[in-house]
């Protein structure tokens, strides 16, 4: 019997120093294109970074880490993103920050918790990448390491997030349909990707992987105790909603009934949706309104691609 235990523990640890050294990610390649400060900031906007990453309640300088986020799995502190050398990315390379946006793997290796929305910006091309880049560059440093995450045993041990890539991680969905036009496709970029609309109104799995096969059906369960309501083409038109006013509310935040949005979806207006164009906002609108191939919620790409199917 204590052979056997023995030989089992061994053979635990064998798996666990496998999941330790297991390589992850791929190597980007480099990134030469000039970005564009401008789109850049505008596409940070879109993703969230900046209100993500800011602490406005506490008056936190801008990128310099930002509140708390509660979850079941524990409280993750969103880090210093500013030009700081030692608590920032100051001291980062553009290929660097490429390979954390697009595959959740920070610079010495180790993978991102999914609570950074990383999964949704896999399909961000070179130029977006050198965008933002060139954005974040114009960021003031700031001297001061965010808060580190309050995540306890087993959730704090990074080498479990390998597992976790391999089960749920998958390409966002966000290349273009042609048998559909410029502005729905638009659309489903920035939803599918960029303004990652998912990654709140998409119910998720005891692991916290999203269920493909309920995308945009709601979610009831969101960290701090908010819900995310459907977001499909039926529930949204039983709701009242059109694409007028729909991506007026994406604008301001103000409800066809003359209400107002609540819980999170009060900082995505004022933190993202509002700082996006006419033309954007609109597009988003329709997309959703118009619904999406029904492949599109189930076609699994990347690491986590057979684990998907049965999800």
């Amino acid at each position: 019997m204590k052979k056997l235990v023995f030989a089992a523990g061994a053979l635990g640890a064998l798996v666990v120093g496998g999941l330790v050294i297991w390589p992850i990610g791929k190597v980007p390649a480099s990134i030469t294109q000039t970005g564009d400060v401008q789109r850049g900031a505008y596409l940070a906007r879109v993703s969230g970074c900046i209100s993500c990453h800011t602490n406005s309640e506490a008056g936190g300088a801008a990128l310099a880490g930002g509140a708390g986020l509660a979850t079941d799995f524990g409280t993750f502190f969103p880090p210093n993103l500013t030009t700081d050398k030692e608590s920032g990315i100051g001291g980062w390379t553009v290929e660097q920050f490429a390979k954390a946006v697009r595959q959740g793997i920070s610079p010495s290796g180790e993978p991102y918790y999914p609570a950074f929305s990383y999964p949704f910006y896999a399909d961000f091309t070179d130029q977006d990448i050198a965008d933002l880049w060139a954005a974040f560059q114009t960021v003031p440093p700031v001297a001061e390491a965010a808060l580190e995450h309050d995540v306890k045993f087993p959730f704090d041990q990074r080498w479990g997030l390998k597992l976790w890539r391999a089960a749920y991680l998958y390409d966002p969905p966000t290349e273009p349909i042609d048998e559909k036009n410029a502005q729905w496709n638009r659309g489903r970029e920035l939803v599918r990707g960029a303004a990652h609309c998912g990654a709140c109104h998409t119910p998720r799995n005891i692991g916290g992987g999203r269920l493909l096969d309920a995308v945009f059906a709601g979610n009831e369960a969101l960290p701090g105790g908010s819900k995310a309501p459907s977001i499909t083409p039926n529930s949204l038109a039983e709701r009242g909603w059109t694409v007028s006013n729909l991506a007026y509310a994406l604008r301001t935040g103000v409800t066809p009934s003359g209400d107002a949005f609540g819980g999170s979806m009060v900082e995505v207006v004022q933190g993202n949706t509002r700082f996006l164009s006419p033309d954007d906002l609109e597009a988003m609108a329709v997309y959703l309104l118009d619904g999406d191939e029904p492949r599109a919620d189930r076609v699994a790409q990347g690491e986590g691609a057979a684990a998907n199917k049965d999800m």
